[in-house]
């Protein structure tokens, strides 16, 4: 083993800043997940709304990345991307995706399981419009997930289309929104001793069963 893999094996945590327990938690997922995540804003912690998002290919591969929330409501959790890239590609060959925020500093991670829909052309033109100016160029610059020769290819594409559309770039037919509608979700609490707290909320005949799973 090297020295550095030993190293891997010593380091520890002892996880003691919080509890979640059924009776101070909400019966609603969702309404845990908004506290949740507010605390994580409130605590300033980085990037509180980023999100791992796990998909599977037709090839029964796995794949993540980390993408941004940008929204939420009763219907589920909104993010936005190019249909084109590989987890469009793959949410359309198997609509169904997970999530994962990471809280660090607060010792917490909430997993989130559903089926994947586009959000409506408006939606996803409403929040494009809100979008920086070279944000809303990069979505036409970049060929999400494709092979390029260099980084030139991104900065000549920026540039064409920064001329060819100017102030008012249109939103890419290629570019959009997803959300995820969850049918289970799972709140984790770090606790001493590895006794973390773990409770999960999975749909049944249209209510939500809350459970507490062992860590």
């Amino acid at each position: 083993m090297s020295t550095n893999a030993a190293n891997l094996a010593d380091l520890r945590k002892s996880y003691e800043r919080a509890e979640l327990s059924e009776d101070a938690s909400h019966a609603d997922p969702f309404k845990q997940f908004e506290q949740w995540l507010g605390e994580a804003i409130s605590a300033q912690v980085p990037e509180p709304n980023a999100m791992t998002l796990a998909t599977v290919g037709s090839n029964l591969r796995p794949s993540t990345r980390v993408v941004l929330i940008k929204g939420f409501d009763a219907r589920g959790i909104a993010w936005y991307t190019n249909y084109d890239s590989r987890k469009g590609q793959e949410l359309a060959g198997n609509p169904y995706a997970a999530l994962q925020f990471h809280w660090v500093e607060l010792e917490r991670v909430v997993r989130i399981e559903g089926r994947v829909e586009k959000t409506s052309a408006q939606d996803s033109d409403d929040y494009y419009a809100t979008r920086p100016l070279d944000s809303r160029i990069g979505a036409w610059a970049s060929p999400q997930s494709q092979v390029i020769p260099s980084r030139t290819v991104l900065v000549t594409n920026a540039a064409k289309y920064g001329a060819q559309f100017m102030l008012q770039p249109p939103r890419p037919p290629h570019w959009g929104g997803y959300r995820l509608v969850p049918d289970r979700w799972e709140f984790w609490q770090g606790r001493k001793s590895r006794l973390h707290d773990r409770l999960r909320y999975r749909l049944q005949e249209g209510e939500w069963v809350r459970e507490r799973l062992a860590p």
